[in-house]
């Protein structure tokens, strides 16, 4: 081949490769054959400045409290959180629905496709309404079943109900629990010790072995746990140590019910704005500085944990199990 050949070769290989070359990056090709404009990344926002920063205003209300009449009001995605069919068809049953991140998880299961039961104390009720109300908006089943988890009868008729309404029952979120600051175990009576037990320990016990039944491979379990079972507050001796409960049993779950094809994770928030704190959960120092000694100098908000208990309940995230997901802005990770 002469010098004249391999140079005009050279320019017709070149040439191509430039049209392949625009071809591959062209943000308009791209979108043509995509529907997705390349040229118009996700806007980021700063995480530290994302929600409010403390300090909160002093503010109290009687056990168990409610989200709605809480200032600022926390954000569970009523607004923010997209749905895109991920859970579509699935049938979930979450106690403490009605606020914090069991409402959260209720908002964004609806979003995602799934029909959606919750338990709630009947002094929670005008929350309960509010997250029932939004389910349905998404043309889900929503359904209301208030009761006392501290009674083992109604929890095995929480499930029975659950399962009658929803017509199965694949996705079970213990999420409904008791949090009471003392300064000291000398402070703790034996009726508000048994109390908390009762609620963060013995009803996830009832509500999983009356679940089980129904619990067909490809179910899961989300348990929410607390960045106190690793790192707990001098002031929430027994809370603390049923989060310990909490994340050992999601542990012990994961192995014995992962042969039979359900997985068993868990959740654990740090500092989040929930009832719990204006409840008497937090005393009023730390609650007016709530969230302030993380890394992002806030406190999280339920919105920001919805997407980790929709990616736990996915079949796409089938190989999770036995684990322990953070969301604590940077601090007490278990």
């Amino acid at each position: 081949m002469s010098d004249d050949n391999k140079m005009s070769r050279r320019k017709a290989i070149g040439s191509m490769g430039a049209v392949l070359a625009t071809a591959v990056v062209s943000p308009a090709m791209a979108e043509g054959i995509t529907g997705t404009d390349f040229t118009a990344g996700p806007v980021l926002e700063d995480p530290t400045t994302k929600y409010v920063r403390p300090p909160f205003k002093e503010q109290k209300q009687p056990w168990p409290g409610l989200a709605g009449r809480m200032d600022p009001k926390p954000d569970h995605g009523e607004k923010s959180y997209k749905g895109s069919g991920r859970l579509k068809g699935r049938k979930a049953l979450i106690t403490g629905g009605d606020s914090g991140m069991g409402r959260a998880a209720a908002i964004a299961y609806a979003r995602e496709g799934a029909d959606v039961a919750i338990n709630y104390l009947p002094a929670e009720e005008e929350d309960a309404k509010e997250v029932i109300a939004l389910i349905k908006a998404e043309g889900r089943k929503g359904v209301a079943i208030p009761g006392d988890l501290r009674d083992e009868a109604f929890c095995n008729r929480l499930v029975e109900e659950a399962v009658k309404a929803l017509g199965g029952l694949d996705i079970l979120v213990n999420n409904a629990a008791r949090q009471q600051t003392r300064k000291s175990i000398l402070d703790i009576s034996t009726e508000d010790f048994d109390a908390t037990m009762k609620t963060n320990v013995y009803a996830p016990f009832w509500t999983i072995k009356a679940a089980l039944p129904y619990l067909k491979p490809g179910s899961a379990i989300i348990g929410t746990t607390s960045v106190q079972a690793t790192d707990p507050s001098e002031d929430l001796y027994d809370y603390a140590q049923t989060k310990a409960c909490t994340t050992n049993y999601i542990k012990s779950l994961a192995k014995q019910l992962g042969p039979k094809g359900i997985r068993v994770n868990g959740v654990a928030p740090g500092p989040i704005w929930t009832p719990l704190q204006v409840s008497g959960g937090a005393t009023m120092e730390k609650l007016t500085k709530f969230g302030g000694d993380t890394p992002l100098g806030r406190p999280g908000q339920p919105a920001e944990l919805a997407s980790i208990y929709v990616q736990l309940a996915a079949s796409d995230a089938s190989y999770a199990n036995g684990q322990i997901y953070a969301s604590s802005g940077g601090a007490g990770h278990p």
